[in-house]
This record gives structure tokens, C-alpha cells and sequence, in this order.
């Protein structure tokens, strides 16, 4: 009886070590080799960025030991985990599920297997609504697999939108992402790189040189800077894998599990009552003095802190998400440092995602409002100011969050209810004194309304200057539109934190009823 356990033992011993010997072999990726040709690029290997991202000895691997179909072309190729690690962990304590590429096995390429293991886990988050984090580092389609790797990325960009506002979706490119593998990046909520060390693009610098004759690096054609100051098709970006991985963690603590949850509060001991005194110097009422919206929204959220998203693209609005009262919110702000606050086609654009993305996820919208109008120019138009205008008007009319907004200063024109005003579904409208509500400012309105009494004065430029002050005093300033009921109340500068936490504090429980639909057509 003792030699039956014995021979069970050594069996049961040899299956154990016959699968740890299989685990260390998928483990190992590409081997140490281009292991350590990765970390010598600067990069970390797949699952090295998994030990960064996630909390200490919370991955969960799955799909460990699929292999690809082994069609003709890849008959004796070796892939060890398919080139791709999936699983689940967590985050601050709260469940993630994520894939990392692994460069080190077939360039990270793309197969139908590998698209598999990607797909079961997009599946798994929906099912259990846990965010979904890609960390993106392939060489695109695997050739040998033909028209099965192009279905693989079909699976994946499927997911992709059927998932879309319904858990969040982050992806990393952490080093190259070309062709079609661009796609399933770009249709999820955020995308950050890795600077030096990505890039995406739809076709590479050969193809360009061969059909245009133009030359470019990987980097000047789709690195990091261009598509955070260009081209704006990611949202942020960072020097290194770590610096990336703890950016995504940063974000992460803004959003929540899914659709039907709201954000994480956050404990501050920055008081709701606090006195912002400091905006009394900031803003002043003489609109040729510019200022940074930075700093006004550091003096009123709590502890100053602002996670600015795409801060380096369309710097006339800034767009990013604060707590107020330890509870999160995101902003749109006009910043009339950069060409006084203006709407143009890369603002609306960079606005109208931002809305949508924090009407996704229940995360209330603050608006501050220093706008003169959309941006004038034979350019703007013939690219389409106005279609990419109207998204910014689709996006307010259509989110059902919280809404407040606070005018600063100027606003003007269309650009009044582009930036949301109570007509496009604010729920509450503040203004300070310094605000100016108009269709134009009082200088170009002046000269219009009055033109033939200023025409006909003895003494045009005195006559100018006082039928401007009697324009501002008629419709320049936040009170007509008070009278009117389209702002609800003009505050002091000093006393805005306050009534903006307890605004929202007296809104978290707002719901909205829409007509049936099967979805908007929004202007695209």
C-alpha cells in the first residue's frame, strides 16, 4: 500500500514538474536573449510592465498555455504564450483585466490565438465591469497567418466597440503599433506613450519613401510628441515604460469600474468652505489681460491638483479631471493665454471627446467659460469649423452628468453655447462679476449698433468711447443675462468653491430621462 502512494507521489511529482517546466518555458518569452535586447532598448519585457502596473502579487494569468494553429507557415515556430500575457490584477485594491504584449516572441505579432486571449479577457471585463488596460508593443498582423491574424484584430476591434462606455478602456503603446493595429487603440477612451520608445502610424517611413519619395524616422512620423501636440490622437505621454504604467494608475483613481458606478470619492482635508480669495488678483476685468485657467482651477479644486488630459495639444481649452469636495469632476475651460481662448477645429474636437468620455462614466462636468468665439479664417472654414464646432454642441446637448458652469469673463457669440450655457443643458449657471454676456464684445458692437451716430459726431472717437460704455452697461455685463434667468446667480470670486461643491453636492442624485433612440448621428 505504502509503494502505491510512493509510485503516485513520483507521478503526481513529474506532472508538477513537467507543468512548472511548461510555465517556465512560456515565462521565459523570447528568451534571455531578447530579453535583454528589450531592456537594453529601455523598455521593460511583458510581464515586467505588469509587476509595475498592477498591486504587488495581484495578477491573475489566463490563456497561459494557448498556442497558435500551427498552419504550414508556422509549422515548427516556436511562440511561447502566443506572444501575449492576459490576466486580471488590481489597481488601488479595485480589479482590473489587462493584456501586455511581448515583443520578445515573433515581434509581438498579432495571430488568431493570440487575438483569442485578448478577446477572453475584453470578455471577462464586460461580464464582471472592470476596466480593460492593452499594453501595446507588436509588430502588427502576423504575415505567416495570413487573413486569420486580420480576423484576430476584427475580434479585437469589435470588443473594442461594443465595450465602448460601458467600462473604461486604456491603452499604452509602448513601443511600435503600425497598420491596422493603430485601430483598436484608437477606439478606446485613452491612449498614452511612451516617449523615444513608441510609435503608431498607419503606414511606415518604407511605404511613404516608395509612394510619396518622402523621408521620416519612426519618431518624426508617429512618435510620442506628434500625437500629443499634433496630431492628437493620444492623450498623454511620459519617458519610460515605469513612467507610463504610473500614469495609467494616476488615471485610473478618476474613474470608475464601469457604466454604472460612480467615480471613487477621495478623503481631502482641503475645507469645502475655503475662501479663493486668490482669483480677486487673477482675473481682472480688462480683457486684453490674459491669464492661465490653470491657475484658477488649481486655486479651487481640492489641494490644487489637476490631471490635465492632452495638455500639450489644442492649448486654447484645457480639458482634465479635479476633485471638489472629494468628489471627482471633470473640466472644460477656456485659456486665454493661448490665442485668447478661441474655438478652433482642434479645440472642439479635443472638448467634444472629453465631454463625451465624462458623460460615459458619471463623472459630473464643470465648465469655465473665457471665450470670444470660434476662431475666424479662410482655413477654420474650408477644414470645417463647422461640422467639428457642432460636435462641442452634440456633446453638451447630450450628456445627462451634472453640468455647471462658471463664466469667468467673456462669452461670446456661438461660442457661448458651444461652452455650455444654460440653453444647451446646464443645470446651473454662475458667472462673476467680471463676466461679460454678449453676441460680440462691447468694442465691435459698438461700432455696429452706433456706427451712424458715431459717423455723424463731431468728435467720432469720444462718441465711440461713450457708446462703448453705454453698450457694456446695456448688455456687456452678466446681469442681462441674470435678469433673464440664463445665469442663475452672479457669485463672489472668493466664495466659488464653496458653491460649487455644495452645487454639485446638490446634483449627485440628478437623473435624466431622454427620448427613445437607438443612438444620435452625431456630426463626425
Amino acid at each position: 500500500m505504502d509503494n502505491q502512494y510512493a509510485d503516485l507521489n513520483l507521478e503526481l511529482q513529474e506532472l508538477i514538474a513537467g507543468m512548472e517546466q511548461r510555465r517556465g518555458k512560456v515565462e521565459a518569452g523570447g528568451g534571455p536573449e531578447r530579453q535583454q535586447k528589450q531592456r537594453d532598448g529601455g523598455k521593460l519585457t511583458a510581464r515586467q510592465r505588469l509587476d509595475v502596473l498592477l498591486d504587488p502579487g495581484s495578477f491573475l494569468e489566463y490563456g497561459t498555455f494557448v498556442e497558435h494553429g500551427g498552419n504550414r507557415l508556422m509549422q515548427g515556430v516556436e511562440a511561447p504564450g502566443e506572444g501575449v500575457v492576459t490576466g486580471s490584477g488590481t489597481i488601488h485594491g479595485r480589479q482590473v483585466f489587462v493584456f501586455s504584449q511581448d515583443f520578445t516572441v515573433l515581434g509581438g505579432s498579432l495571430g488568431k490565438m493570440h487575438a483569442a486571449k485578448v478577446a477572453k479577457i475584453m470578455d471577462l471585463a464586460a461580464k464582471t465591469g472592470c476596466p480593460i488596460i492593452g499594453l501595446n508593443d507588436s509588430a502588427g498582423a502576423r504575415i505567416q497567418e495570413g487573413v486569420d491574424s486580420l480576423s484576430g484584430y476584427g475580434e479585437i476591434f469589435y470588443r473594442n466597440a461594443t465595450y465602448s462606455g460601458v467600462v473604461p478602456q486604456i491603452s499604452a503603446i509602448l513601443g511600435p503599433c503600425a497598420g491596422g493595429a493603430v485601430y483598436s487603440p484608437a477606439l478606446t477612451d485613452f491612449i498614452l506613450m511612451s516617449r523615444g520608445s513608441s510609435y503608431m502610424f498607419i503606414t511606415g517611413p518604407e511605404v511613404i519613401k516608395s509612394v510619396t519619395r518622402e523621408e521620416v524616422s519612426f519618431d518624426a512620423l508617429g512618435g510620442a510628441d506628434v500625437h500629443t501636440r499634433r496630431s492628437g490622437v493620444a492623450h498623454l505621454e511620459a519617458d519610460g515604460d515605469e513612467a507610463v504604467l504610473g500614469k495609467i494608475r494616476d488615471l485610473l483613481a478618476f474613474l470608475p469600474q464601469n457604466a454604472r458606478e460612480k467615480p471613487p470619492i477621495r478623503p481631502t482635508s482641503d475645507p469645502s468652505d475655503r475662501a479663493t480669495s486668490d482669483l480677486l488678483t487673477l482675473v481682472t476685468p480688462d480683457q486684453r489681460r490674459p491669464y492661465d485657467m490653470h491657475r484658477v482651477i488649481g486655486t479651487i479644486v481640492d489641494d490644487g491638483e489637476f490631471f490635465e488630459i492632452q495638455p500639450d495639444w489644442a492649448k486654447n481649452i484645457l480639458c482634465g479631471f479635479a476633485h471638489l469636495g472629494g468628489r471627482v469632476v471633470g473640466i472644460v475651460g477656456n485659456n486665454p493665454k493661448y490665442m485668447a481662448g478661441t474655438l478652433n477645429i482642434d479645440a472642439s474636437d479635443k472638448a467634444a471627446r472629453f465631454i463625451r468620455t465624462c458623460d460615459c462614466y458619471n463623472i459630473p462636468l464643470l465648465t469655465l467659460v473665457d471665450v470670444t468665439g470660434f476662431l475666424p479664417g479662410v482655413a477654420q472654414e474650408h477644414a470645417g469649423i463647422i461640422r467639428h464646432g457642432a460636435k462641442m454642441l452634440y456633446a453638451y446637448a447630450e450628456a445627462s452628468v451634472p453640468k455647471i458652469t462658471l463664466i469667468t469673463r467673456k462669452s461670446y457669440g456661438g461660442a457661448y453655447l458651444a461652452m455650455n450655457s444654460r440653453d444647451m443643458g446646464a443645470d446651473v449657471v454662475y458667472a462673476w462679476p467680471t463676466a461679460a454676456v454678449a453676441v460680440m464684445g462691447a468694442e465691435g458692437a459698438a461700432n455696429i449698433v452706433y456706427r451712424r451716430d458715431i459717423q455723424k459726431s463731431d468728435n467720432p472717437e469720444a462718441t465711440r468711447t461713450e457708446k462703448i460704455r453705454e453698450y457694456k452697461e446695456t448688455f456687456d455685463n452678466p446681469y442681462v443675462a441674470a435678469a433673464k434667468g440664463y445665469i442663475d446667480d452672479v457669485i463672489p470670486m472668493e466664495d466659488t468653491r464653496r458653491r460649487l461643491i455644495s452645487t454639485f453636492q446638490m446634483l449627485q442624485d440628478k437623473e435624466e430621462t431622454r427620448p427613445f433612440r437607438k443612438h444620435g448621428n452625431e456630426p463626425l
